[in-house]
């Protein structure tokens, strides 16, 4: 005769199916939501960066257009391309429409006004960036991008498996954004090439730093917006930051990288 606690007797029966308690089963479901949350945002950001890349090209390779955007001027250091009146407005734009979204965007905003505005931002910002296709080779350009991608890759996959908070460093790294802003500004009557260099030096340092920490707060922030109709508008969000942290990187590293024509 079997005994009642023969654990035998308590065994799922064969090729019955492992029940899963609720505790099990809702970690399960978050999961797959995170991984579905964070695709999301990359597949924004990814089509955000090639948007902006399509829009460079065709610019940069329509006399027309760009002649409306920039002129060359002749100086003592050699030609230089500076913006017209039309070329000013399409490189202030894009802060414009980041300062509407950022500053209360998400809760004034629906999410589909929103996706509009970042599809807006993205294709300006690559008509205003359009000048160097112009200056660097194409070979350059596209060696620079790759690499970016390849670095953008790996901080963002440590800052998604990371389980040290990056939270100091993603803190001191903006308050480096804001240094790095007032540089350039100092720069721009110093015309120093050693500072230049070490612009473009921080500002590659700068923005991976912000891209592990960003993708590890977007992580985080998933468990605060899941389940509710705010999630799209963070997807949004989320994809904005992580393109400016890439387009930062790139334009920052191609001043490294890039052969001038």
């Amino acid at each position: 005769m079997a005994e009642w606690n023969d654990p035998q007797t308590t065994r799922s029966p064969f090729g019955a199916q492992p029940r899963l308690d609720g505790a099990l089963l809702g970690a399960t479901a978050s999961d797959e939501g995170l991984r579905g949350y964070m695709l999301s945002i990359y597949n924004h950001m990814a089509s955000g960066v090639l948007l902006s890349g399509v829009v460079a090209l065709l610019f940069a390779r329509s006399p027309v257009l760009q002649s409306a955007l920039y002129r060359a001027v002749e100086t003592a250091q050699g030609t230089q391309i500076q913006p017209t009146i039309l070329g000013w407005v399409v490189m202030v734009a894009p802060l414009g429409i980041v300062m509407a979204m950022s500053f209360g965007g998400a809760q004034r905003f629906t999410s589909s006004t929103l996706r509009t505005l970042f599809w807006a931002y993205a294709g300006l910002f690559g008509a205003s960036i359009s000048y160097i296709l112009l200056l660097y080779t194409g070979a350059s350009v596209a060696t620079t991008f790759f690499a970016t991608a390849g670095a953008f890759a790996g901080l963002s996959l440590y800052g998604y498996t990371t389980k040290r908070s990056l939270s100091a460093m993603g803190s001191f790294m903006a308050m480096g954004v804001f240094g790095l802003l007032i540089a350039m500004v100092l720069n721009m009557f110093l015309k120093s090439s050693g500072l230049n260099l070490a612009i473009s030096g921080l500002g590659v340092l700068i923005f991976a730093g912000l891209t592990a920490w960003h993708t590890q707060r977007l992580r985080t922030s998933y468990y605060q917006v899941q389940g509710k109709e705010m999630v799209q508008k963070a997807v949004i969000m989320g994809a904005l930051t992580l393109y400016l942290d890439f387009i930062n990187m790139f334009l920052f590293l191609l001043r490294f990288m890039g052969d001038r024509r």
